[in-house]
């Protein structure tokens, strides 16, 4: 048995309701200022770049490598590896 009671509505005034609240323009926010700005952006990157770089040097140096992890950071180590790459005749 179902319950009336004054809270209740039909699903006519349901419908009636609903229309109304699709009829109302939905407001967008409109942002003026970026919150991580594109400058930052570009640094991040370029930070991360860097830190990427970094430890795959070492990774690949000290576990491929089987060399030491303090020395994939040296430049002797670079100058060495230069010198092996670029041979002069």
């Amino acid at each position: 048995m179902p319950v009336n009671d004054n809270r209740s509505t039909t699903r006519e005034q349901f419908k009636k309701a609903k229309n109304q609240d699709e009829k109302k323009p939905q407001e967008r926010i409109k942002w003026d200022v970026r919150l991580f700005p594109i400058w930052l952006r570009l640094i991040v990157l370029f930070v991360a770049l860097i830190g990427v770089l970094l430890t795959g040097a070492v990774v690949g140096y000290s576990v491929v490598g089987k060399g030491k992890m303090a020395d994939a950071l040296k430049m002797e180590t670079w100058a060495h590896i230069h010198d092996l790459v670029v041979k002069e005749k």
